[in-house]
């Protein structure tokens, strides 16, 4: 089993940034490809972005495209989303994902593993 938490939400204004980090502890995390997931009030859940076992591949929702970047630290069971410029329309429960390590995904189906979330809250 893996076990994800996520930490970093908080209430940050528009044109502000944040840091998400999710930590796993459990089966080898390096051996698992992560995402980042989230969902607001009323709304179906939705990809974010996407990394590679190895860091080495990435994929993001064209919402989030060029503001925001999702890496990992192996060495610390860490994948991080950094998020840039956030918008009122970023606000929602953000979910760390852990699926198989032989691709990128962006199907919510694709992942075993989910963390609790974290609320990420933007004012205008």
């Amino acid at each position: 089993q893996v076990q994800l938490v996520e930490s970093g939400g908080g209430l940050v204004q528009a044109g502000d940034s944040l840091r998400l980090s999710c930590e796993a502890s459990g089966r080898s995390f390096s051996s698992y490809a992560m995402g980042w997931f989230r969902q607001a009030p009323g709304k179906e859940r939705e990809f974010v972005a996407a990394i590679s076992w190895s860091g080495g591949s990435t994929y993001y929702a064209d919402s989030v495209k060029g503001r925001f970047t999702i890496s990992r630290d192996n060495a610390k069971n860490t994948v991080y989303l950094q998020m840039n410029s956030l918008k009122p329309d970023d606000a929602a429960v953000y979910y760390c994902a852990a699926g198989p390590s032989g691709g990128v995904y962006y199907r919510s189906t694709s992942y075993n593993y989910w963390g609790q979330g974290t609320q990420v809250t933007v004012s205008s």
